[in-house]
């Protein structure tokens, strides 16, 4: 498996994380799961292999283009055949720039992005299987979505509104607190939870646990803590909060997943 990962051009480093390469020249099967990231993804299957997600315990075979909602929860994934994908990764709360649906109703599914955003991401997925290098597929891939943003102007304030918001409940956050938070950026408790659920999928404690769900596997991953030293760094009031969480997420307990960390979700720790 080859995974890199490309920085977004001046203009769009503000709205896309990373874009991502995922290369797989293997026939091998395998079964895996993704985890929560807090962050939505638009992907682009180059080559012939297939992957599947799982619904209720029966998985699906994933389209052409593919449009990732928040993952809250452990979804298991499957694959065979050989792989070549492009991917966008968005930030929390940026998705919303590009999508006219609210974001919460594409939650814990993968979607035919053609199904959502129409004719263009046909004729984009077309161009993209014809260019020659990654560079290339950039270019396209930013063409498409600066006329997007240009087209969704009118979301853009109370988006980059929630974007700070986020920013401030990522720095401070508590449950009682969020009152402060709200009265900070000049909105009601209600309005706030509505604006952050309606532009990210989540409200603002689950996107809080997410991230410090996320910095735990980061830090999980270097094996140069213990697992009290992580719980405590990562805001946990204990050790048994941080068991109970990371077990939500991940269907497994901390030290478990340190033993048998799985190929998709190492290419995928922050």
């Amino acid at each position: 498996m080859d995974f890199q990962q490309f920085i977004p051009s001046n203009t769009l480093k503000p709205y896309i994380r990373h874009y991502y390469l995922f290369e797989s020249a293997s026939d091998m099967e395998f079964e895996d799961t993704v985890l929560p990231s807090g962050d939505m993804e638009m992907i682009f299957n180059l080559g012939d292999g297939i992957w599947e997600f799982s619904v209720n315990n029966v998985f699906h075979r994933t389209p052409p283009t593919e449009l990732w909602g928040q993952i809250t929860k452990p979804l298991s994934i499957r694959s065979r055949g050989k792989h070549t994908m492009v991917g966008i990764k968005f930030f929390t709360h940026s998705a919303a720039y590009f999508l006219n649906d609210e974001i919460r109703i594409f939650n814990d599914h993968v979607y035919d992005l053609y199904e959502v955003m129409g004719h263009p991401i046909r004729t984009l997925h077309g161009q993209l299987l014809e260019a020659a290098d990654m560079a290339t597929r950039i270019r396209l891939i930013e063409s498409f979505l600066i006329k997007k943003l240009i087209y969704n102007q009118q979301k853009i304030y109370k988006i980059d509104r929630v974007g700070k918001i986020l920013e401030t409940i990522k720095d401070n956050y508590t449950e009682n607190n969020l009152r402060l938070v709200a009265s900070k950026h000049h909105v009601t408790p209600r309005y706030l939870h509505k604006l952050i659920n309606q532009y990210t999928g989540l409200t603002p404690k689950s996107y809080n646990k997410i991230k410090r769900f996320q910095r735990s596997l980061m830090l999980i991953s270097r094996k140069e803590e213990t697992l009290t030293s992580i719980a405590y760094n990562c805001g946990y009031f204990d050790q048994s909060h941080f068991i109970r969480d990371f077990k939500w997420f991940t269907g497994s307990t901390p030290s478990s997943y340190m033993n048998n960390i799985t190929p998709v979700n190492q290419l995928l720790l922050p």
